[in-house]
């Protein structure tokens, strides 16, 4: 959206970065919740100076030596998800399991579902319309949802009596998943 998206990091900052500075020039008029990144940008650069006779230039944080390598991301990416997901992992992609429940178990697992908690991180929802839907007063999350919110959460001691399966409550999302596919 920036017309100077070609520029370096040194002509920015030559341009003026902070609040009112030439460097932000927009093709459109920015949204309310673009506006309000846009200021929690320029709060980060207030003192932020460049050293002077440095070239700008990009690097990979996780391996500065090598720089970006898809196998390098994947391996990112694979082993944090890993730590977290421990058995649930091989369950999901189950060949007898329809797509669209693969799907959300996955986007369950990796935290990626609408939650209001998610969505006022991505900047769609304002920080105050976080609570939880049933009114309870507790933040909206995956984990909320699905195992301490005393509406929704409750519902899994029925299913679980339903089914026929052992009343042990979960504390992961990965073990609650794991619980109703044995």
């Amino acid at each position: 959206m920036a017309e100077t998206k070609s520029c370096s990091v040194a002509e920015m900052a030559l341009l003026g970065w902070r609040v009112g500075g030439e460097a932000w020039v927009w093709r459109r008029q920015l949204r309310v919740w673009e506006d309000k990144m846009l200021r929690e940008c320029q709060t980060l650069f207030l003192n932020i100076t460049l050293p002077a006779q440095t070239s700008d230039r990009w690097q990979w944080q996780p391996d500065p030596e090598k720089g970006y390598t898809v196998w390098g991301a994947y391996q990112l990416l694979t082993t944090q998800d890993a730590v977290t997901l421990d058995d649930a992992e091989g369950l999901i992609w189950h060949p007898q399991t329809p797509l669209k429940v693969s799907i959300f178990a996955w986007r369950l697992l990796h935290d990626r579902l609408p939650t209001k908690a998610n969505l006022v991180t991505r900047g769609i929802l304002s920080s105050e319309a976080h609570q939880c839907v049933s009114g309870c007063g507790a933040v909206e999350s995956a984990h909320h949802l699905f195992l301490s919110c005393s509406t929704f959460g409750s519902l899994w001691s029925l299913v679980r009596s339903w089914i026929g399966s052992s009343p042990v409550d979960s504390h992961t999302l990965s073990d609650h998943f794991a619980q109703f596919t044995y």
